[in-house]
C-alpha cells in the first residue's frame, strides 16, 4: 500500500508528501468529507510513509516498519474505529495513557481515529487535553463525514483537509480496468455513488445491487403502465429493503431523471442508466410535466422517510402518485 495505490485526491496527498519534505508535520490532522471517499486509505498511507525506516516520500514497502504497518501490528500506530457506532470515553482514556508512553520503534507515534464523530463530548473533551500540549512525537489523525459533532476546540486545534468527490472518470477506468464492468454499469456506478470510490468498489462486486436495480425497474414500469395491482404486490419489496430505503429511492430518482433527458435531449452520453436506453425509450410516451411531478414525489418521500413519517404509507403514497399524476 503506497500513494500510487489511492485513486484521486492528487492535490491533497501532494500537500502531505510537501509536509514530509518540509519537516512540517502537524500534531493533529482533521481528514474531512464524505462516507467512503478515501480518506481512510490516505490516512494510512500518511501514517505509513511517516514511520517508515527509510524517511521518503513514498512508504519503501520492504523495511520492519512497513511489513509490520501492513499487517497492523506496528507498535508505535494504533487505529481506533467505532464499536456499534460508537467510541467511548475509556477507549479515549486508555489511549490517552499510551501516548504518554514514547515510541518504541520510530521517532513518532501515530494515532487515526476513523469516524472520529462517533466520539462522546466527554471523549472528545478528554482527548482535547491531549491536543493543546501534544507530546512532541505525537501524530494524530481525525477521519470525519460530520465534523458538526465535533467540539469546536477540537477543529480550531487541527489542521482541517477536507475530501472531495472523485472524478467520475477515474472511477470508470478503476472499474472497467480492475472489475470488470463494463464502460455503461461503471458510469453508472460511478453517477450512482457521487464519486464515493468506496462504495463504487463495494457495489462493482455486488450482483445483487445490479440485480435489485432490475427489479425496482421492473416495478417502476408496471405501475407508471397502469398496473394498479403492482402497486401493493411490490410493498413486500419495499419493506424488506427498509434498511437501504435511500438507495432504493435513488435508483427510481435516476430512473426518472434518465427518463426526462431522454425525452428532451436524447443524448446518451448524459443518461445514468445507459445500459437500459432501450427500456428508457418505452417509456418516451410520458410527459415533461407527469416526469416532473413524480420526480418531485419521490424527492418528498425521501423527506418524509427522513422525518419520521410512516414509512409503508410513505412508499404507498408515492407509488400510487405515479399512476396519478
Amino acid at each position: 500500500m503506497d500513494f500510487s495505490n489511492i485513486i484521486g485526491h492528487e492535490r491533497i496527498i501532494e500537500n502531505l508528501r510537501n509536509a514530509i519534505e518540509k519537516d512540517h508535520i502537524s500534531h493533529c490532522y482533521l481528514f474531512e468529507g464524505e462516507e467512503s471517499l478515501g480518506k481512510k486509505m490516505v490516512a494510512l498511507t500518511f501514517a505509513k510513509t511517516l514511520l517508515c525506516k527509510e524517511q521518503g516520500f513514498e512508504p519503501c514497502n520492504r523495511c520492519n516498519s512497513c511489513l509490520k504497518f501492513d499487517n497492523l501490528n506496528h507498535p508505535d500506530m494504533k487505529l481506533i474505529e467505532p464499536e456499534k457506532n460508537l467510541i467511548r470515553k475509556k477507549v479515549i482514556d486508555n489511549l490517552i495513557k499510551k501516548i504518554n508512553i514514547g515510541p518504541l520503534e520510530s521517532k513518532r507515534k501515530i494515532i487515526i481515529i476513523d469516524d472520529s464523530h462517533q466520539m462522546r463530548v466527554e471523549g472528545q473533551n478528554a482527548l482535547l487535553k491531549t491536543l493543546e500540549e501534544p507530546p512532541s512525537y505525537i501524530n494524530i489523525i481525525l477521519i470525519t463525514s460530520n465534523s458538526n459533532n465535533l467540539i469546536p476546540t477540537i477543529l480550531s486545534r487541527s489542521q482541517i483537509i477536507k475530501f472531495y468527490p472523485v472524478e467520475n472518470e477515474k472511477i470508470v477506468e478503476l472499474l472497467n480496468t480492475e472489475y470488470n464492468k463494463t464502460i455503461e454499469e461503471a458510469s453508472f456506478i460511478a453517477h450512482f455513488t457521487k464519486g464515493s470510490i468506496g462504495k463504487s468498489i463495494m457495489l462493482s462486486q455486488s450482483d445483487e445491487f445490479f440485480n435489485k436495480r432490475d427489479e425496482i425497474i421492473e416495478i417502476i414500469n408496471d405501475i407508471v403502465n397502469g398496473d394498479k395491482a403492482k402497486i401493493f404486490n411490490s410493498i413486500e419489496f419495499f419493506i424488506k429493503n427498509k434498511d437501504i430505503y435511500e438507495e432504493v429511492l435513488d435508483i427510481i430518482l435516476y430512473w426518472f431523471r434518465d427518463l426526462m433527458i431522454f425525452q428532451q435531449a436524447r443524448d446518451s452520453e448524459l443518461i445514468i442508466n445507459r445500459d437500459k436506453i432501450p427500456l428508457l425509450s418505452n417509456q418516451s410516451y410520458l410527459n415533461v410535466d407527469r416526469i416532473n411531478d413524480i420526480i418531485d414525489n419521490i424527492i418528498e418521500t425521501k423527506q418524509n422517510i427522513d422525518k419520521n413519517v410512516n414509512y409503508q404509507l410513505s412508499i404507498e403514497t408515492m407509488l400510487l402518485g405515479m399512476q396519478e399524476v
